[in-house]
């Protein structure tokens, strides 16, 4: 069995976690022009973006250290814990890793302050494959740009 593992990456935010959980649940979207150094578009490749997308499938274009990447992912929702998880389905990922999962968990600390806690999941498919690093640091990049996109 290949190695599985976790990373977790821990950041304070100066937005609610309202606000900022409501960019991935009604305004993914966006999120091109919000983070344009990274992501050159997102497209529903089944479901839609009404009804707030959970279950839809999604396919992220992106540049990550120079190179483009594309990610196919389905999404799932948690409201009650403000939590969103990206279910890795096919893309540039899968060329080092057998499962590939990122969880945005925004959790409110105050009215205008909040913490994210981003997991990436995995399971590589070699003994040598490279740990998600560079995956784990795309998820805060995002985040600390949705939070001064949201300011």
């Amino acid at each position: 069995m290949s190695p599985v593992g976790k990373l977790v990456s821990e950041l304070e935010l100066n937005v609610s976690a309202e606000k900022y959980y409501k960019v991935f649940k009604d305004k993914v979207f966006h999120i091109p022009k919000i983070c344009p150094s990274i992501f050159n578009k997102v497209e529903v490749h089944e479901g839609d973006w009404d009804n707030h997308g959970h279950g839809s499938i999604k396919i992220w274009n992106y540049t990550l250290d120079g190179k483009p990447e594309v990610f196919k992912e389905q999404v799932e929702f948690d409201d009650k814990n403000m939590a969103v998880t990206l279910i890795g389905l096919e893309g540039d990922v899968f060329e080092h890793y057998k499962t590939f999962k990122g969880i945005y968990r925004i959790v409110p600390k105050d009215f205008e302050h909040s913490l994210a806690i981003l997991t990436l999941e995995y399971e590589k498919l070699k003994d040598d494959s490279p740990y998600p690093y560079k995956y784990l640091d795309l998820m805060n990049k995002l985040t600390k740009d949705i939070e001064v996109h949201l300011k």
